[in-house]
């Protein structure tokens, strides 16, 4: 009989098959996907344990990050899932992109593609344009990141005032802009250049400076997964 049997509760499996005592003894490492995620799950649901529901999870998400990019509203209407497991499911993977981001407090961020190494994780997932800025002390060391927007960028939502509003509170010598394209083409829009052009002229009238503008796409065969204004010369 297959031990992993999906109408087999966990606590029916061998001791070796379950996730958890599998985890103590072995390190996560030793786990499949499915098993990381049952952990998670906790429990599944009736006829179906926590492996085989965290199996059909990320078969009908595709991958990880398919799961990641899903709502807790998407998450929840996969039969045996419910809303309480699904947010846990989101909290965990907000989790994971925010220990990828502490790696980076008090770093140099001093190019496009230590942007790419911050944000790029986290962006990736989003399903939606989020728009952020990257608060700068005089030396390039991170001081903090702030969300502005969220949602297709147009500049009625990324108003100059809003985005210079959180590098004054901070008193940041220095900012970088960063957004995604959830389509994962990198590659600017006009409303991303006029944008751009109107933010290097206000920064120089309130003296902080913009030192780049980086749009976080996915890397394809012979292009990197960012686009820089500074590297295309739009910001000096």
């Amino acid at each position: 009989m297959d031990h992993h049997a999906p109408s087999l509760t966990i606590h029916e499996l061998p001791t070796e098959h379950r996730p958890r005592e599998k985890l103590l003894n072995r390190g996560a490492a030793s786990l499949t996907d499915a098993e990381l995620v049952a952990i998670l799950l906790r429990t599944g649901t009736k006829g179906v344990n926590a492996i085989a529901l965290a199996d059909r999870i990320l078969q009908r998400f595709g991958s990880f990050a398919g799961v990641a990019r899903a709502s807790v509203q998407e998450l929840a209407r996969v039969h045996g899932v419910g809303i309480t497991k699904a947010i846990q499911l989101a909290a965990s993977f907000a989790l994971g992109a925010r220990l990828a981001q502490e790696r980076f407090a008090a770093s140099v961020v001093d190019s496009p593609a230590s942007i790419e190494d911050l944000l790029g994780p986290e962006l990736r997932l989003l399903d939606r344009e989020s728009l952020r800025v990257v608060l700068l002390d005089a030396k390039q060391r991170l001081l903090t990141i702030q969300e502005i927007s969220r949602g297709s960028l147009n500049e009625s939502l990324a108003h100059p005032r809003e985005i210079f509003k959180p590098a004054i509170t901070h008193s940041a010598y220095s900012f970088i802009l960063v957004h995604n394209h959830p389509s994962g083409d990198p590659s600017p829009s006009e409303a991303d250049l006029r944008l751009t052009r109107r933010l290097a002229e206000a920064a120089r009238i309130l003296q902080v400076t913009l030192v780049d503008h980086v749009i976080i796409g996915l890397p394809q065969p012979g292009r990197c997964g960012y686009f820089s204004f500074k590297e295309a010369g739009v910001i000096a």
